[in-house]
């Protein structure tokens, strides 16, 4: 009887880490979070450390004033990442919303803060 609730201990977290990596995680973003960029146009790219659904992402750009609007993503060129474009940004402070659906059926999300000068 012991042996068996010593073995559960011991399975339980091996099944618990393969359940946590299971998530798209960013693994890098232009631009990165903090970064202060040249506007009035930037170009967004969110690479994870796995394959992401493309076409069930998607990125959103809150401006200064706080109103919230849905950027493009474009065809993906890469299994891991999202591409899309902000235009005639002025000069403050932005954050990038992400969601972003794993091909293991996950939703992740995330936000990457940035100024425009």
């Amino acid at each position: 009887m012991t042996g068996i609730s010593e073995l559960r201990f011991v399975v339980l977290p091996a099944v618990l880490s393969v359940t946590l990596h299971a998530h798209a995680i960013l693994a890098s973003a232009v631009p990165a979070a903090g970064q202060v960029v040249q506007g009035p146009e930037v170009s967004i790219r969110l690479r994870f450390n796995s394959r992401i659904d493309g076409k069930r992402s998607r990125v959103l750009l809150v401006a200064p004033d706080g109103t919230t609007s849905v950027l493009p993503v474009a065809d993906q060129s890469a299994p891991d990442s999202l591409e899309t474009a902000a235009n005639k940004l002025k000069t403050g402070s932005y954050t990038i919303r992400w969601q972003v659906l794993a091909n293991d059926g996950h939703i992740t999300r995330g936000e990457i803060p940035f100024r425009v000068k």
